[in-house]
């Protein structure tokens, strides 16, 4: 899905009335491969889905509300999201497509692709936050991912102005190029440029949206030579230039 479609996405839901939390806890308790959740600003439970439950061994939804991750999950695997909710609600940074480890009880850990936003009100205060982790599309042991892989996502993410590209991503990974591929087609679809140029898109566009940054600075700031290289990349995928995407999504 481009960034237009989901503009116009936005657009329309803008117009319809505002959907009630217990309307889509509903909807994704039909998603055993979906674990659901919205947040207050504390990063505690308010909404989850019956995945969520199960993946942590719960006997009731109520275990889980009001508890923060940390609460009901042992070690890194309470630890690490409950930190990742702690920087979102500070920074108001989402979260997207973030690949990671996450208990499932009894089972071993799963592979799952994470993404968060946070909430805001009508004066722009962050007051919680929405996310989900699906599970990757096919199975895969837990030993065939190597922690270099997962980190060395996760530290791109974190700082998309470094000069990153595929070759130096399989370097920092401990993979072959060849792997490399293989594990990016196999959990995002793309291949590691493909990928590491939609971070930087998505990234950038909701610096245009969210900041008054000039599109020299976002584009810097993701990563991008100049101002002319974004501006390629960013009409290359959604049909638009950084200055149109901005314009176009303000709000009336």
């Amino acid at each position: 899905m481009s960034l237009r479609t989901i503009h116009l996405i936005d657009g329309a839901l803008a117009k319809m009335p505002r959907i009630d939390a217990s309307l889509l806890e509903l909807l994704f308790d039909q998603a055993d491969d979906v674990a659901f959740f919205v947040k207050d600003a504390e990063g505690c439970y308010v909404v989850v889905n019956e995945s969520l439950v199960a993946r942590h061994g719960l006997r009731s939804k109520a275990e889980a509300i009001g508890k923060r991750p940390c609460d009901i999950c042992p070690g890194d695997f309470g630890r690490i999201p409950t930190e990742q909710d702690a920087r979102i609600l500070r920074t108001g940074r989402p979260l997207l497509g973030h690949l990671e480890l996450h208990w499932y009880r009894p089972r071993n850990p799963v592979w799952c692709i994470t993404t968060k936003l946070p909430i805001r009100d009508a004066e722009n205060r962050i007051t919680g936050l929405i996310g989900f982790s699906h599970d990757v599309r096919a199975p895969i042991e837990r030993q065939r991912i190597p922690k270099a892989f997962a980190q060395a996502l996760e530290d791109f993410e974190r700082d998309l102005s470094s000069d990153v590209t595929a070759t130096e991503l399989a370097a920092r990974s401990r993979l072959s190029p060849q792997r490399l591929t293989r594990l990016t087609r196999h959990f995002f679809g793309v291949t590691p440029t493909k990928w590491i140029t939609k971070t930087r898109i998505t990234a950038a566009s909701r610096l245009l949206l969210e900041t008054s940054c000039s599109v020299a600075e976002i584009a810097h700031a993701c990563g991008f030579y100049d101002h002319s290289a974004f501006t390629r990349a960013f009409r290359s995928t959604t049909g638009v230039t950084p200055s149109e995407y901005r314009n176009s999504c303000k709000r009336p």
